[in-house]
């Protein structure tokens, strides 16, 4: 394991482990606990900013229940009894501010999705954990019509969960340029009125330049007019995590993406705050 955790290094590998990973979060403020459902580094969708190596398209393989249970309860216990942030996490972020499903893939792809929910919930309980420490699903939020993931989403919100639902762009024809996915806007917006029903939902966005211009004006109102007819109908997220590109994307793109910066960001955040959304940013 690297001697101290950076923002700049998420590495899936960082801890030794299978599924469970630790990790010094810019948008979350603290250790963020994050658990792999995707070691096979496969996803149904390919960002274009996406920083896992060697991806593909696929899903996430079948779980071993007894070893990620096994690793998260023993990291954990090192985090809230041993000397893990003292002797890896840099002063001012010693603090666990969740436990994330995100990893390197699609996390909703997993068909044992319900139970990894149920199990970091009774961990969460039986090791006694702060109140304040949330359970964070990072999804691109298009398996959200499923049955189970539904059920997961809600049994996530009787233990202070969050999703954190992508939303890069907001034409059908950005999104396919960005997550290199054909899927239809109104999909999008009913996926997200759904986790917004089930569980306190951000958007998280990532904002960047595409060789060497950053994303354009209509980009930018596409996005506004897609949050005006969320507030419009009642719909309503918990904010915006807007953000740019810390770590190095390891797609073909790559050479081409280029991080904003926060004075660039800040000026598309007060056009979304004018909507009367919170927005946090992290450049």
């Amino acid at each position: 394991m690297n001697p101290v955790l950076k923002i700049t290094d998420h590495s899936r590998d960082s801890a030794g482990l299978r599924y469970v990973y630790p990790v010094v979060s810019r948008r979350a403020g603290g250790v963020s606990v994050g658990i792999n459902l995707n070691p096979n580094n496969a996803c149904n969708w390919r960002c274009i900013y996406c920083q896992v190596p060697d991806l593909k398209r696929g899903t996430a393989p079948a779980l071993d229940l007894v070893l990620l249970e096994e690793e998260l309860r023993g990291f954990l216990q090192q985090l809230l009894h041993g000397d893990f942030m003292q002797q890896h996490v840099p002063e001012g972020s010693r603090r666990i501010n969740d436990i994330a499903l995100s990893g390197n893939g699609e996390p909703t792809s997993a068909a044992e999705f319900v139970q990894v929910i149920a199990l970091i919930a009774r961990l969460k309980q039986e090791l006694a954990m702060p109140a304040h420490i949330k359970l964070v699903l990072i999804t691109n939020g298009s398996l959200i019509y499923r049955d189970h993931v539904q059920q997961g989403i809600r049994l996530m919100a009787q233990h202070n969960g969050e999703v954190w639902f992508k939303l890069d762009r907001a034409s059908e024809a950005a999104i396919q340029r960005t997550n290199d996915i054909n899927i239809s806007l109104k999909k999008v917006r009913d996926n997200l009125a759904t986790a917004i029903a089930l569980c306190p939902t951000w958007l998280q966005t990532c904002w960047f330049a595409l060789d060497g211009a950053p994303p354009a004006v209509q980009d930018e109102n596409d996005y506004l007019d897609f949050i005006t007819g969320l507030l419009r109908d009642g719909i309503h997220p918990q904010g915006v995590l807007l953000y740019s590109l810390a770590r190095p994307p390891l797609q073909p793109e790559a050479p081409r993406l280029a991080a904003l910066s926060a004075e660039q960001l800040e000026v598309f955040a007060e056009r979304i705050r004018a909507l009367g959304v919170v927005v946090k940013v992290s450049s």
